[in-house]
């Protein structure tokens, strides 16, 4: 997948249609500091937006691979496409996260905040179990890079949204202590 030219082509057409969205998943991660393998595009995009979405999908030769209330998934005929992910920002914390994403300098695009991230690796894990390590490594480390700057109230806020606070507090712990 040549990503470069698939955030090109996405902000163009974006921006252009005036759809609210922000990056999330690995690219995230990368703008907040910790990079790892990926190989789709993640976004948040208004659930309001999702029609201008699925045409201007549709119109640069993708087809949706997958829908539901929550998400939307694209796939392109040719590899360079590839894979593109829609979360769809409706309730009051994912519309919260899109007003406070931030355009990241290297990317040229809007991003969330590794708070926000955080958030969503956190319900990412309480839905599907077979995601929790990943996600809980990828928080631990978005926490460590991240420490000194971050609002440890809001992310303490998503661990309890999940009644998971006591495993924000070890993994604070173990980072403090390291």
């Amino acid at each position: 997948m040549d990503f470069k030219s698939v955030f090109i082509l996405l902000n163009d057409h974006f921006k252009e249609a005036n759809v609210n969205f922000a990056v999330i998943g690995g690219f995230a991660l990368a703008s907040a500091g910790y990079s790892r393998a990926t190989t789709d595009i993640d976004m948040l995009v208004d659930k309001n937006d999702m029609l201008k979405v699925k045409r201007i999908m549709s119109d640069l030769g993708y087809d949706p691979a997958f829908e539901s209330d929550e998400v939307t998934c694209f796939l392109s005929k040719l590899d360079k496409l590839g894979r593109v992910d829609f979360l769809h920002a409706h309730r009051k914390y994912a519309k919260a996260m899109l007003e406070r994403a931030k355009e990241d300098k290297a990317l040229k695009l809007k991003v969330i905040i590794p708070e926000d991230l955080i958030g969503l690796k956190v319900q990412s894990s309480s839905n599907d179990p077979d995601r929790y390590h990943q996600d809980m490594a990828d928080i631990e480390e978005v926490l460590r890079v991240n420490i000194d700057k971050l609002d440890l109230v809001l992310v303490k806020e998503y661990f309890d949204l999940f009644g998971r606070g006591d495993e924000l507090d070890i993994i604070l712990k173990r980072i403090r202590n390291a």
